[in-house]
């Protein structure tokens, strides 16, 4: 897979199919688009090649929305390099191309730049500055710029439309194990193992410690998780939540991995979420926090 940070490509993806997306979470929905986009391009002998950016619009126009996303960047290029594109752009979103009007869009970057010939976009696609444009006015120009819009039918599952806000409401409500249906396995957030006050150590579970970074926040509690490191993958126990009983305030996974004593610090691990346990509280005291652990961590190996 090539990857680009502009909008110049080597001549030989002129021409291309083009999928325009966020793609947070690269759920079963967008899974369902990018294998049409694929089809298309295969059928129409066409390199086959995707637009994404970063930031995510929402979130650069909103600043103050944080916590927002399915996954982090590197895993996004995980799952897309797997999806077997031939190319992706990844165009920075900042102040200057928020100002591109939908017309200069179409004109100067679909037309000219990319000079794709199928463009594939979900029903309630928007660009241009104001997000005036949308899928109405795409296939507006479709003459007069050589390209075809392909709308791809939005993906049901048990009756509820596939999508990222959909995935996130589930997460935000501690569902996990629902996640997977849609999203097509199950939830993980990655990141490197920090250093924290070494309570968990202290008490007899000792803890690798995550920022959440920008990750969508789940319900706070206790949930059953399976750890990925390197080649070792471990089931264990996480925490997720402000840590009451010690009067925290920050947000923080801890994770107690089972059968597992390596020093991992400043190490990258997965953490796979499989099912929520308890709600977060705050405890009288150190026993009867301990008490409660042993309890979760029996349910979970049960």
């Amino acid at each position: 897979m090539n990857l680009f940070k502009s909008f110049s490509l080597n001549r030989k993806f002129n021409n291309s199919v083009i999928a325009i997306g966020n793609f947070d979470g690269v759920h079963k929905g967008h899974q369902k688009v990018l294998m049409a986009a694929k089809d298309k391009a295969k059928k129409e002998k066409k390199k086959f090649g995707i637009l994404t950016f970063d930031p995510m619009p929402m979130m650069f126009f909103q600043k103050r929305l944080l916590n927002h996303k399915i996954q982090n960047k590197n895993q996004k290029l995980k799952i897309l390099k797997s999806q077997k594109i031939d190319f992706l752009i990844e165009k920075k979103f900042n102040k200057a191309f928020s100002k591109t009007s939908y017309y200069d869009f179409i004109q100067n970057i679909i037309f000219k730049k990319l000079n794709c010939k199928f463009l594939f976009v979900s029903q309630n696609f928007r660009f241009g500055k104001n997000r005036e444009g949308d899928v109405k006015k795409l296939k507006h120009f479709e003459k007069k710029y050589s390209y075809k819009t392909i709308v791809t039918p939005a993906l049901k599952i048990n009756n509820k439309i596939v999508s990222s806000t959909l995935i996130r409401s589930l997460i935000e409500k501690g569902k996990v194990h629902e996640v997977k249906k849609f999203l097509g396995r199950n939830w993980c957030v990655e990141g490197k193992v920090q250093r924290g006050f070494q309570r968990g150590r202290k008490i007899g579970f000792p803890t690798c410690n995550l920022s959440l970074g920008n990750y969508k926040l789940p319900k706070f509690g206790v949930y059953d998780v399976k750890i990925k490191f390197k080649k070792f993958i471990k089931r264990g126990i996480a925490n997720i939540g402000i840590r009451p009983t010690f009067n925290g305030k920050k947000p923080t996974l801890e994770v107690n991995i089972f059968g597992f004593n390596r020093n991992i610090y400043k190490k990258e691990i997965e953490i796979e979420f499989l099912k929520f346990i308890r709600k977060e509280r705050k405890f009288k005291g150190i026993e009867d926090l301990k008490k409660q652990i042993k309890k979760d961590i029996k349910k979970i190996k049960k």
